[in-house]
C-alpha cells in the first residue's frame, strides 16, 4: 500500500462555489429549524480559487458535544493546507435529544409489559422517579449502582436478557424483533455530508473522536473510492467495562436518562445505546476488510472511560495493523491523558490532553506521508520537521 505519496490539487471558483453553496443550504435548514442546538452548526474552511490544497478534511466530534471542540485541530490543518469541514454528529444539532438524536426502543409490544412491571417494582421505580430530577441526573451513576440495577431489571422479565444480548451480539436476528432502532443514521447523515463535498476535487479525509472516530471508520469503510485516509481518536467501537454496557444496553430501551454536565445537556440513555450499536456495526467483517486499504491512525488512551481499549486494539490488528499501513498510538496512564483527546481546553475525569501539540503534528504529518513519529506523539515540546502550531 502506497501511503507516502501526497496529492496536491487546485480547486476552480465554479467547484468552490458549488461546494459552499452545497454546505450552506444544509446550514439554513439547520438554521430554520426551531428545534435547532445553538453553537451547533456546520462550518467550513476552504481556501481560496487558485490556491493549491492537501485534500479535504470532514471532522467529527464526541458525542453530546459540538464541532467546536475540534476547532483548534481543525484551524491548525486548515493553516497547512487542508480545506476544512466541520460537521455535527446525526441529530446533534438539535434538541431535545429525545426526537433527533440516534436511539434505541424497545418495541411497544415489549416495552409496554416491562414498564408496567418497572411501575410495581417499588425499588426501581423510586430509582427511576429519583433519576428524573435533573439535579440527580447530575450525578453519575457508579458502577456498583448500575451492577445493582441492571440485577434488579433482569428479574422483571426473563426475555430481558436474551434482549441485551441481541443488542450486543453482531447480526442477531432477535435484534429487530425487539428492537426499533436509528444508530444507521449516525452513517447516513455523514454519508449525506460527504455528498456535499462532490464538487470539491482532490482526496477526502476523515478525522474523529469517540463516537465522531467511529463515525469518521464507518464512512471510509462505506466509501473507500473517496476517502484516503482516517484519524480515529478513541473511537467508540465498544463502551468500556462490561457492566457499562449491560446498564446502557438495559436501561436505555427503558428510557432511562443521563446529563452530560459539560455540555449541559439531558438525553435517554438509548441514544448511548445507539452509539454502541453503531460502534458494533462499524466492526463487523465486511468494514473491516475494506479498511485493511484505508489507512488508519488509531490515537487510544490507557485512561479512558468510554471506549474499550482492547475492542480498539484488538480493531487495529483486525484491519492489518502496522503491516496494512496503519498506525497506532497509545498514552500511558501516566501521561494522564482523558478520552477527550483532541481539545487541550477539555477536562475529563481532573485531566487534559497536555500532549496536543504533538498530536496535532502527528496527524498533519499522518495525512500527508502516511507515517507516525512516536517519539514526538511522547513530547510536551512541538517537531521542527512539521508545521509549528501557532498562538490560540
Amino acid at each position: 500500500m502506497t501511503t507516502t505519496t501526497e496529492t496536491f490539487v487546485t480547486p476552480t471558483a465554479d467547484q468552490i462555489a458549488k461546494t459552499k453553496k452545497a454546505i450552506e443550504n444544509y446550514f439554513l435548514d439547520w438554521y430554520a429549524n426551531p428545534d435547532k442546538r445553538e453553537g451547533v452548526y456546520p462550518y467550513y474552511q476552504i481556501h481560496e480559487p487558485g490556491e493549491q490544497i492537501r485534500g479535504t478534511v470532514m471532522v467529527f466530534h464526541g458525542f453530546s458535544a459540538k464541532p467546536k471542540q475540534m476547532e483548534i485541530l481543525a484551524d491548525y490543518l486548515y493553516r497547512n493546507g487542508f480545506n476544512i469541514y466541520q460537521i455535527p454528529l446525526a441529530g446533534h444539532a438539535f434538541l431535545p435529544a429525545d426526537k433527533y438524536w440516534p436511539q434505541v426502543d424497545l418495541k411497544p409490544e415489549f416495552y409496554n409489559p416491562i414498564q408496567e412491571k418497572v411501575k410495581k417494582d417499588p425499588i426501581l421505580q423510586n430509582f427511576f422517579s429519583n433519576r428524573a430530577n435533573i439535579f440527580e441526573q447530575l450525578k453519575k451513576t457508579t458502577l456498583l449502582q448500575k451492577l445493582g440495577l441492571v440485577n434488579r431489571i433482569l428479574t422483571l422479565d426473563r426475555r430481558l436478557g436474551d434482549m441485551a444480548l441481541a443488542i450486543e451480539r453482531p447480526n442477531d436476528p432477535d435484534f429487530d424483533r425487539y428492537f426499533t432502532s436509528t444508530h444507521m443514521n449516525f452513517l447516513h447523515d455523514a454519508q449525506q455530508r460527504l455528498g456535499e463535498l462532490d464538487a470539491m476535487p482532490g482526496p477526502i479525509y476523515t478525522v474523529g473522536l469517540s463516537v465522531g472516530g467511529a463515525t469518521a471508520l464507518g464512512l471510509a469503510a462505506s466509501r473507500p473510492d473517496r476517502i484516503k485516509k482516517v484519524v480515529a481518536c478513541a473511537p467508540l467501537l465498544e463502551v468500556a467495562n462490561e457492566i457499562n454496557e449491560r446498564y446502557i444496553n438495559l436501561t436505555g430501551p427503558l428510557d432511562l436518562r443521563e446529563f452530560s454536565f459539560e455540555h449541559n445537556i439531558s438525553f435517554p440513555v438509548g441514544c448511548l445505546t445507539a452509539a454502541n450499536r453503531f460502534g458494533c456495526f462499524v466492526r463487523n467483517e465486511k468494514n473491516r476488510q475494506t479498511l485493511h486499504n484505508i489507512p488508519t491512525f488509531l490515537v487510544l488512551t490507557e485512561n479512558e472511560d468510554a471506549a474499550d481499549l482492547k475492542t480498539n486494539q484488538k480493531f487495529f490488528e483486525q484491519i492489518g495493523g502496522e503491516a496494512k499501513g496503519h498506525r497506532y498510538y497509545l498514552y500511558e496512564a501516566s501521561d494522564l491523558v482523558p478520552h477527550p483527546l483532541i481539545d487541550p481546553r477539555e477536562v475529563s475525569q481532573g485531566m487534559t490532553n497536555r500532549f496536543w501539540k504533538s498530536l496535532y503534528q502527528e496527524v498533519f504529518r499522518f495525512l500527508t506521508t502516511g507515517k507516525v513519529d512516536a517519539v514526538n506523539m511522547s513530547n510536551l515540546e512541538e517537531a521542527t520537521d512539521v508545521p509549528l502550531i501557532p498562538n490560540y
